[in-house]
Order: structure tokens, then C-alpha cells, then sequence
């Protein structure tokens, strides 16, 4: 092999080598979001309202816990809750969202104000709030008017319960048309809440400290 056709030939070589690095370098740039990761809802969705009662002293700690309102979930929540939020809305639905993944930090926040496990979860266990599975969540109309569910969010009675019947007809037929939608989309029911569901598929996530930037 002569002196040109050697050139040509590891030319042809590197060239090749840079193609393959170049392709991975293009694979491994744009990975797809694993499940478990935390996503912020509003980056993947403009058709929910939002309502972050813990952003604001609006909430039965009479305090403000979180430092800006974000709904921060994992990424398998996320696309559970924008499919379940597509049947509402052929309705002319949508969800109102008051609370979403709650860091460990805010957990123990809240325990040193309400430190009773009747109201709060204690962050020694943790919650599905702390594992990015669950939201606390009502429906709207096409007016953005919150539909009538018998009693306020984070109302701890037994008018809250699912189990409660004692409500108008249209209360009750507001409650079950929310759990429905939210349970043919992979979310299960709290009983004694009933604007709090989690995630089937995110129950045995980890408890997460996981923050977010505020603007």
C-alpha cells in the first residue's frame, strides 16, 4: 500500500470513528424522561388550574409553606394526570390543582406546626405527597367556576369522606364523576378526602427532599 492510498484509508477510518461518536454524542444528548423523574406540570401542559393553597396562608396551617406555587410531580404522575385531565375536558372540565409533590423539608415544616398524624403526615414515614405521586385536586366548568363537592379542600370531617352520603344529588354525582375519571386513569382514592389521590404506580417511590426554583 502506498504512501496516498495509506492516507486515504486511515482518513476513512477517523472519519468513520467521528461519524459513530457523533451519533452517540446525538443519542445520549436527548434521553427520554425517566418516570421517576420530577417534572414540572406547566412544562408539559397549559390546561389545568392551579390553586396552590400551601404557597399561600389560605390552608388549615394558617401559614405559608412553600416558597413560590409550583406543582412539581414525577414524570409518570404528570402523564397520568394530563390524560385523566383529557376526559374532563371533553366534558368541559379541568382539573384545579391545590397541592402536588410536597419535599421532605416541608413535610417536617408542617409537622412542627400541626404535629398530630390525624391532619398531617408525620415525615418520619412520609407520605405519598412526599414521593411525588399525589395531588389534592377538584374540577371546574368552562367557567372556570369550581364544581360543588359538599365540603372545602383539607376540610378534615366526615363530610369530606367519600363514604358520606348526606350530601345533595348534584354533590354526589360531582364526587363520583372526579373518581371515576381518576381511577380509569391509573390513580387511586383517599377515603377520607375527598380531593386527594395518588398514583398507583407511585406508591413504593422513595420519599424525596427534591427542590425547585422559584422565578
Amino acid at each position: 500500500m502506498n504512501s496516498a492510498i495509506k492516507k486515504i484509508f486511515f482518513a476513512c477510518i477517523f472519519l468513520a470513528a467521528f461519524a459513530v461518536n457523533a451519533q452517540n454524542e446525538t443519542y445520549t444528548s436527548s434521553p427520554e424522561v425517566a418516570d421517576t423523574t420530577f417534572v414540572n406540570l406547566k412544562e408539559y401542559s397549559d390546561d389545568f388550574i392551579y390553586d396552590m393553597k400551601y404557597a399561600t396562608a389560605d390552608n388549615f396551617l394558617k401559614a405559608k409553606v412553600y416558597d413560590c406555587a409550583e406543582c412539581m410531580l414525577r414524570y409518570k404522575t404528570v402523564k397520568a394526570l394530563i390524560a385523566a385531565n383529557k376526559e374532563f375536558m371533553k366534558n368541559g372540565c379541568k382539573i384545579k390543582l391545590f397541592d402536588c409533590y410536597r419535599p421532605l423539608s416541608i413535610q417536617q415544616k408542617m409537622w412542627e406546626i400541626v404535629p398530630n398524624p390525624e391532619y398531617v403526615a408525620d415525615p418520619k414515614k412520609g407520605s405519598i405527597h412526599n414521593r411525588g405521586g399525589a395531588v389534592d385536586i377538584s374540577l371546574v366548568n368552562a367557567e372556570g367556576t369550581e364544581l360543588e363537592m359538599g365540603t372545602t379542600f383539607d376540610y378534615f370531617g366526615v363530610e369530606a369522606g367519600h363514604n358520606f352520603k348526606k350530601l345533595p344529588v348534584p354533590v354526589r354525582a360531582n364526587r363520583k364523576y372526579l373518581k371515576s375519571v381518576m381511577i380509569q386513569n391509573g390513580f387511586n382514592s383517599f377515603d377520607s378526602e375527598w380531593w386527594h389521590y395518588n398514583l398507583k404506580a407511585g406508591l413504593k417511590d422513595r420519599v424525596s427532599n427534591q427542590k425547585w426554583k422559584c422565578d
